[in-house]
């Protein structure tokens, strides 16, 4: 049972937490247009570019999700010294979002991803990215901005791209950090550093993600109940065998989440939606997550409101934060406390 008499008076409870957030940021650009004719030149539709638009992205899409759910954002990230990261940082001081967390790099650019649409579709995505890992300086200088926020933080989000910035070695030091501090720590993993989160309170891959980082046959979506349960609570277990780990939440797409501790595991199914696009739902199912356990609500209702929250990010296009005044009014309506 929760200790809440009401998800307003838990929503409210989120306002006091702060999350610190590092991992691999990145700036979701957008063309929109529309399409009238194909190029003489070659067998491509024109696009009439009617606006473009930057949004923050990857671990900054974390990081106003967590705003957007009333808490503070502490962000920590590397982004290029060049015209994107100023534009990178234009756009958390128009968030009101702050840069103290976040170092230049001359090593490596900016990561952009450009999504040109037209007639309301997507028709092409264009990434300009680097995705070795970040330089030994530029660890170093990333280590010295986190540590006084560290301090502040109720939460650690690992919010893993694959763009280089999380590194074997930054992780361990993260979570060294946050275990001393007593705080717990939330993983959104990628394959490359899959199993290098040992020990975090929170591990929350998706199911291509659990198939990639334990080198397994996938588990088919297609299937029954019956036979989806088992496969993932194995998978579960020998995860946890690998991560020692607390508790495991599993996002499997239009299935739901399964939720997982040393106790007990429950399957939740997906609400009946729209989807629009699933672009950066991921991030919101992580947000919503962290937030839960800084406040140690049980992992059932955690689950639940994550995937709420993931669901309703999924109706519209492009990548967003959540619209928390829907997600309470869902909660309300369909979960209990």
């Amino acid at each position: 049972m929760s200790r809440y008499s009401s998800f307003s008076e838990l929503f409210e409870e989120f306002s006091r937490l702060k999350v610190l957030i590092v991992g691999d940021v990145m700036i979701d650009a957008y063309v929109w247009g529309s399409v009238h004719r194909i190029s003489p030149e070659a067998p491509v539709p024109i696009i009439n570019v009617k606006k473009r638009e930057n949004r923050l992205g990857g671990a900054a899409n974390v990081a106003l999700n967590i705003q957007s759910l009333g808490a503070t954002p502490l962000l920590c990230a590397i982004t290029g010294d060049d015209t994107y990261g100023d534009t990178f940082d234009q756009l958390l001081e128009q968030h009101r979002i702050t840069t103290a967390g976040i170092v230049r790099s001359s090593d490596r650019p900016t990561t952009v991803k450009e999504r040109i649409i037209g007639g309301g579709q997507q028709m092409l995505r264009i990434d300009a990215e680097h995705s070795h890992l970040i330089s030994d300086d530029d660890q170093h200088r990333l280590r010295q901005a986190m540590e006084p926020l560290l301090d502040e933080a109720d939460v650690v989000i690992f919010q893993d791209y694959d763009k280089g910035v999380l590194s074997e070695s930054l992780i361990q030091w993260v979570q060294q950090q946050a275990d001393q501090h007593e705080i717990p720590t939330a993983v959104d993993p990628k394959r490359r550093n899959f199993l290098h989160y040992c020990g975090a309170a929170l591990f929350k891959p998706n199911l291509k993600e659990l198939k990639e980082g334990l080198q397994q046959e996938p588990v088919a979506l297609h299937q029954e109940e019956y036979e989806l349960e088992p496969a993932i609570r194995e998978a579960s277990d020998r995860l946890r065998q690998l991560l020692q780990h607390q508790t495991t939440l599993i996002t499997l797409s239009e299935r739901g989440v399964f939720v997982d501790d040393t106790n007990d595991y429950t399957f939740i199914p997906a609400h009946i939606r729209q989807i629009s696009d699933v672009s950066g739902a991921g991030d919101t199912v992580i947000s919503i997550a962290a937030l839960c356990l800084a406040l140690k609500l049980p992992n059932p209702l955690m689950a639940s409101l994550a995937n709420l929250g993931g669901g309703i990010v999924c109706e519209y296009t492009g990548v967003v934060p959540i619209n928390t005044q829907r997600l309470l009014e869902e909660a309300t309506q369909y979960l209990s406390l």
